[in-house]
């Protein structure tokens, strides 16, 4: 039973996934709002095959890593309520800081990036996965291996919250009330999602949304400021490879043309996306060069 807890949740969550696009396309058909387009719902489900793909051949590094740290733990839970109270909120925590990361470092931001990179916002979009974040999401799940948790039980609670992560992807519910104060709704992940200047990199979470509240990154949803879906630099080519890597050619290119040194240049990786070296120390770097 432990091995299939992962499939179960998926078992379930799957079809009820995708009873609510076609519900979702139903009414937006009906009520003449352009939701999905062909292009971009086939480039949702590429992604998210990509990205599935690569998270299947990492399963057994993931585990075999969450063996590993889970070997060192001092707690012993026993498995009743508590325990998986616990587990569902310090796997959010930890899915939380691993969504700060890659929205402050550019070299993760370069994954996730393709996640962000959709017009639309439809429940798809939920499937625009990072195709990347497979290789190194363990790191982030390996302090709950070290508090005692099962690392088949990781799996499972993570697949269980990627259900609702994937349900908040559309515009067709508005706000939720009281749930509005708890929980990642549709309204707060709509604003996740903006590249309106005052909703970039807010509401974090995945299922809680008090991470976001606790830690100054949370942001409602105003009426006066109508969302806009997409990055704030919109792609010349939106073609499924350029969607994958055009972060990461943005990269090389600002690390081979810079004109600071070595060091500082290394903020095109570290940095947040949108770094720069200040202008006094692009032009100093010229003046030395032109200088030589």
């Amino acid at each position: 039973m432990e091995l299939f807890k992962e499939q179960l949740a998926l078992a379930i969550g799957m079809p009820a996934l995708l009873g609510l696009i076609i519900l979702e396309v139903l009414v937006t058909h009906f009520h003449g709002v352009k939701a999905y387009s062909r292009r971009e719902t086939l480039t949702n489900v590429y992604l998210a095959a990509c990205n599935g793909t690569l998270d299947v051949c990492m399963r057994v590094v993931t585990f075999a890593w969450l063996v590993f740290c889970f070997q060192f733990t001092p707690f012993h839970w026993a498995h009743g309520w508590v325990y998986w109270v616990a587990l569902f909120v310090m796997e959010d925590l930890a899915y939380y800081t691993l969504h700060y990361v890659d929205h402050h470092c550019r070299l993760f931001w370069a994954a996730h990036v393709t996640h962000h990179s959709s017009e639309e916002f439809n429940i798809t979009t939920g499937f625009r996965s990072s195709v990347f974040q497979p290789l190194y999401r363990g790191l982030y799940f390996a302090p709950l291996a070290l508090l005692g948790f099962q690392p088949l039980d990781i799996f499972f609670m993570y697949a269980a919250t990627q259900i609702w992560g994937s349900f908040v992807h559309t515009q067709q519910i508005k706000k939720l009330g009281f749930l509005e104060h708890v929980l990642v709704t549709p309204s707060h992940h709509r604003v996740h999602h903006a590249s309106n200047s005052i909703y970039l990199d807010k509401n974090m979470g995945m299922v809680l949304i008090i991470w976001d509240k606790l830690f100054g990154t949370f942001q409602k949803e105003l009426d006066e400021e109508p969302v806009r879906f997409g990055l704030t630099k919109q792609l010349p080519k939106r073609d499924a490879f350029n969607i994958v890597f055009h972060e990461w050619k943005d990269i090389i290119h600002d690390l081979r043309h810079s004109t600071v040194p070595w060091p500082q240049r290394l903020g095109y990786l570290f940095k947040g996306p949108g770094w720069k070296p200040s202008a006094v120390e692009e032009s100093t770097r010229e003046e030395e060069q032109q200088s030589a």
